[in-house]
């Protein structure tokens, strides 16, 4: 039996006319403290729906963005809009933003992080720009001048499989360059998170040689583009979008960091790969591939973890950030990762999120907070 819920949630749908699902009943008009914004590019850049929702919801702080598919109950949606309301009685909430300005990742983070930083501090939930973006600065600058007990997830913003523009909703109309962030407060507020893949590696194992930042030049000393392509085949015609079915995998050295990347661009005159993170020199690389079993019980998997670390007998919200490369191999599947999901957590949670180029989280308890791609991630939300 779940504990009484101090937290009170509700779930607006606008389907792919922009029309408004008017399945709820608005209890929490002058209630909700913020409301969680995950739509389709020509919805979520409608005026008339964002200042239909804050007639609806006028003292909440608005965060989300755009998306390369929308997670909404038991389901993953696409060209909709999606908006789940939240009210927490005994926590506090307040609302941060910061502009990438020149690429500025890391500075912007750590501007953001001066404007949440304070006693009490629990959790920060952030969305971000998705598109020409170091989303591993963005984690770098947060976690470098937050506390070292304050945890942190989120998520960057999507655009199907165009790659061309994505928006944040920073308590205001989508802009581009931006970083939001709501941040929770006080002993009542719980959390957990997990994130999981399900690929697999093949093919051999080559040094990063040359690369700043999230641009790989060098692969063995070879052009990284032009070895990408001799894997791809005739998938290579239509990168980047096919190179989500095909991440690398990276590890160091010493085998203390492994993580997914995804590319997001490439560059035809210097012969690179640009990815939503970084890829350090001298690591090693692995080109990839998944199953649908495997991913939807990496799925399942991230569930458990998220779940084994909240700390609270019931759960309230479920914020779920996946991949789009995992949209894009499961297809018509794609549901399936949501019930798996929904099977670890239970029928009572809400369940919120979004298809992403970028996902922010501890892989669990016991790591730090990183960039990942290709994966599963999981937030969860109590108030006890």
């Amino acid at each position: 039996m779940l504990e009484e819920y101090l937290m009170q949630i509700e779930q607006v749908l606008y389907d792919s006319s922009g029309i408004r699902h008017n399945t709820f009943t608005n209890d929490l008009r002058n209630k909700a403290q913020f409301l969680l914004v995950f739509g389709t590019k020509e919805l979520l850049l409608e005026k008339r729906i964002y200042n239909e929702l804050r007639d609806l919801y006028p003292r909440a702080y608005f965060i989300g963005g755009t998306t390369s598919g929308e997670i909404y109950k038991n389901i993953a949606i696409e060209n909709t809009l999606s908006a789940t309301a939240v009210y927490m009685e005994k926590s506090e909430i307040r609302f941060a933003c910061a502009t990438i300005e020149n690429g500025r990742c890391f500075e912007a983070a750590a501007e953001l992080s001066t404007k949440i930083k304070s006693k009490d501090l629990k959790h920060v939930f952030i969305i971000s720009e998705g598109i020409n973006v170091n989303g591993s600065k963005i984690v770098e600058g947060l976690t470098k001048y937050l506390p070292a007990d304050v945890t942190l997830s989120g998520g960057l913003t999507g655009d199907g499989n165009h790659f061309k523009e994505t928006f944040v909703v920073a308590n205001d109309y989508p802009k581009k360059n931006c970083i939001a962030a709501i941040a929770f407060y006080g002993k009542n507020v719980r959390f957990g998170y997990g994130s999981m893949g399900g690929w697999s590696p093949f093919g051999i194992e080559r040094i990063i040689t040359k690369s700043k930042n999230n641009f790989l030049y060098e692969l063995d000393g070879k052009p990284a583009l032009d070895l990408y392509k001799k894997y791809l085949g005739e998938f290579s015609e239509g990168l980047p979008a096919t190179g989500l079915h095909f991440p690398l995998t990276v590890r160091s050295k010493d085998h203390s960091h492994t993580f997914v990347r995804t590319i997001l661009g490439i560059d035809e005159q210097q012969k690179s790969l640009i990815f939503a993170g970084d890829v350090p020199e001298g690591h090693y690389a692995r080109l990839m591939k998944a199953n649908c079993d495997d991913l939807i019980d990496g799925s399942l998997q991230a569930a458990q973890i998220s779940l084994d670390s909240i700390g609270a007998k019931g759960v309230n919200l479920a914020i779920l950030v996946s991949c789009v490369g995992r949209k894009l191999v499961l297809n018509q599947m794609v549901s399936e990762e949501i019930d798996a999901a929904r099977r670890i957590l239970g029928d009572e949670t809400i369940f919120t999120g979004f298809y992403s180029y970028g996902e922010i989280s501890p892989l669990n308890r016991e790591t730090i907070c990183e960039l990942h791609n290709q994966t599963m991630t999981i937030t969860l939300v109590a108030e006890v």
